[in-house]
């Protein structure tokens, strides 16, 4: 009887224990940002302006140079001007290496070309894939008489699927900021 019994529990145990769905455990939840919508406001300088969004922190030194924040997603554009001077080969060859030294970390480098003769704003805009310091960097110019080079950092350790978001987002304001650049003269 109880040998019986035991099989008759044993296949009622087998029965119920038949799921046709296989039980898997919850993905790692994800960083979800809030990303501000698109509003900007003209910042200037002594040899250029240009429209950046009017909900980050921005810091101009003496050189015109400038350190554009966005202090919820931790990332910062540093942006650098130099005057031209017969010299436009090396500040090209300059920014040429400060893209390329990225080449270690990075598993990719794209370069995209920007133009705009009636403002005289020459430029490209190089973006890094990979875990590399730096996602993004470009350069603008008139050729004749302004140079600026521009990257954007995070404050965190570089892991570019996390950061992607974050990057694209930037990367639509920075293309932004050559479109609106007008040099002074």
């Amino acid at each position: 009887m109880k040998s019986k019994l035991f099989i008759i529990i044993s296949f009622f145990f087998l029965i119920s224990c038949n799921n046709d769905e296989d039980v898997l455990p919850k993905p790692s939840g994800f960083l979800r940002l809030d990303y501000p919508l698109k509003a900007y406001s003209k910042i200037e300088t002594s040899h250029y302006r240009f429209e950046i969004p009017k909900n980050i922190n921005s810091f101009i030194n003496q050189k015109d140079w400038m350190k554009i924040e966005y202090p919820k997603l931790k990332a910062s554009i540093n942006i650098t001007y130099k005057p031209v001077n017969n010299n436009m080969g090396s500040l090209l060859a300059e920014a040429k290496k400060l893209t390329t030294k990225h080449r270690k970390k990075a598993d990719a480098i794209y370069f995209e070309t920007y133009e705009n003769p009636t403002k005289k704003v020459y430029g490209q805009i190089s973006n890094i894939t990979g875990n590399a310091a730096s996602s993004v960097q470009f350069l603008a110019t008139d050729r004749e008489k302004h140079f600026l080079m521009g990257s954007l950092h995070f404050n965190t350790v570089p892991n570019y699927d996390s950061i992607y978001p974050a990057i694209k987002f930037i990367e639509k304001d920075i293309l932004h900021l050559m479109e609106t650049i007008q040099w002074k003269k």
